[in-house]
């Protein structure tokens, strides 16, 4: 019956083949979109530290403007671009207004090279180092659409305002599930800079650079822009894990990306059907301060609440991400019937062993990513994954008999060496 079923399948798809070639019109409507533009917003520090002459002889806002030029003139077409500044507009000492000091300089859309370098060269050092602000604006300039989306900031300093905290704003654009990365460039080699610029990009996927001179800050500059412009990467989709398998969020194949706090357990429901083999990794990222000797577990349990098999890793301190996965297989049966066999519903529960200071804020929570695949089961499969745990006898029998020819040849050398020695 499953060569019937796979020959009226070769049938179906010859005659959508054929429907195609009649009904062009259907066809054309049926084509994929054009991917849309990617989206940068570089964000520059205005501040009054920008004044320090120590950039190849000259002000730090000099060279700023310099790799600003160098880096409009090769954004490529297909590439939205915009600039947002703090600290670019309040020269007084009054901390409530100079924290408020944000603004766009120009808006994200196609570059008019002319306009945008007039508008940064009129960019003089003024006041204050308001980043958390900052990047919640440049991720609303940044707003609407599904184009992939970077934030650049280019900066000398920390922020001196402290709310918002610019680790916990870069959270919370994480948290959103949109994908929006933020890149840091530092142009000041200090720990307490480097520290803040590195937690921010972490909390993104972003990276962190230290710049001392003009032609480093513009080459890796247009580096992040062109890494934009090119084929964009699979955006995860935001999913939210139920604490139950029962009314768990169906996914299918596909990356997702979701929060989960310290010692939570979240699932997520797929369906799978015989002849099939489930694929499934899932990485959780520590974006904050944690406590040593932590762990990520993934499981796949049947819908009866039964464990098929796991997936697991561990970490002392030493690594900011902990990944794992696993495979199952379930194979192709036999059957008289013409009707395809129900799929099987298999929940995925994610689960960690993360531990924080009292100080640390537990929301959101430690970055989720996972990843499903569902492909062709082998047709003899030979490992692990097409047992699974509810076939563990066999691997079991195999070392049982292993182990018990093992002893009895063990036991006649032994005796045979005792029978030569008495003899001897």
């Amino acid at each position: 019956m499953i060569t019937k079923r796979r020959l009226a399948a070769g049938l179906c798809g010859l005659a959508a083949t054929l429907a195609a070639g009649l009904f062009p019109a259907s066809a054309a409507a049926d084509e994929p979109t054009a991917q849309e533009p990617p989206k940068i917003d570089l964000v520059l520090d205005v501040s009054g530290s920008m004044s320090a002459r120590d950039v190849d002889g000259k002000s730090r806002m000099s060279a700023a403007q310099q790799a600003f030029n160098d880096v409009l003139d090769a954004v490529p077409d297909d590439v939205r671009l915009g600039i947002r500044t703090l600290g670019a507009t309040y020269p007084g000492k009054d901390m409530k207004t100079g924290c408020l000091d944000s603004k766009q300089l120009y808006p994200v859309g196609p570059v008019n090279r002319t306009e945008a370098k007039a508008a940064v060269a009129t960019l003089r050092p003024t006041g204050w180092t308001p980043i958390g602000l900052a990047l919640r604006g440049a991720a609303q300039d940044l707003a609407g659409g599904d184009a992939t989306r970077r934030i650049v900031l280019i900066t000398d300093g920390e922020d001196s305002c402290g709310q918002p905290d610019p680790c916990d704003v870069a959270r919370e654009l994480a948290a959103q599930g949109t994908h929006l990365v933020v890149d840091t460039l530092g142009l000041v080699a200090n720990d307490k800079i480097r520290k803040q610029l590195s937690c921010i990009a972490e909390a993104t996927g972003g990276t962190y650079t230290s710049v001392q001179h003009t032609d480093q800050l513009s080459s890796r500059i247009k580096q992040l822009v062109r890494r934009s412009a090119q084929t964009p990467p699979v955006v995860p989709k935001a999913v939210q894990g139920s604490a139950q398998c029962g009314n768990a969020a169906g996914i299918t194949p596909g990356v997702y990306t979701d929060r989960e706090e310290f010692g939570q357990h979240r699932y997520y429901k797929v369906a799978v059907t015989d002849g099939q083999e489930l694929r499934a990794t899932v990485s959780v990222g520590a974006d904050r301060a944690v406590n040593a000797d932590y762990g990520v577990l993934l499981r796949a349990v049947s819908g009866e609440g039964q464990e098929l098999v796991r997936g697991s890793d561990a970490g002392s301190g030493r690594t900011d991400v902990l990944s794992s996965g696993l495979r199952y297989v379930y194979p192709e049966k036999d059957t008289d019937s013409d009707d395809a066999p129900p799929p099987h519903t298999v929940c995925l529960e994610v689960s960690n062993s993360f531990s924080a200071p009292d100080a640390v804020k537990r929301t959101p929570g430690l970055p989720v990513e996972l990843t499903l695949d569902l492909v062709d089961a082998p047709d003899e499969a030979a490992d692990v994954a097409a047992f699974g745990l509810g076939r563990g006898w066999v691997l079991l029998g195999a070392l049982a008999v292993t182990g018990l020819f093992a002893g009895l040849i063990w036991g006649w050398l032994a005796r045979w060496r005792v029978a030569v020695w008495r003899s001897n």
